[in-house]
């Protein structure tokens, strides 16, 4: 398994706790849940999830030379 091969399993990975994240909200959210404090925080890893998975995408971009 080559670089590219561990970074695309990362990212695949990271987007399907991503996508549990946004089930759990939705649920949280629809089942009339108040707790704020949680909800915050569910959103904010879902935030650096995000991030982190651009980040791994921009690696599988090779550098062009200028």
């Amino acid at each position: 398994m080559n670089d590219n091969d561990k970074i695309q399993t990362q990212i695949t990975l990271l987007t399907v706790e991503h996508r549990d994240l946004d089930i759990v909200i939705e649920t949280l959210i629809s089942s009339g849940h108040t707790d704020e404090l949680q909800l915050q925080r569910l959103k904010k890893r879902k935030l650096q999830l995000k991030d982190h998975m651009k980040l791994l995408q921009m690696q599988l971009i090779p550098d062009q030379p200028a």
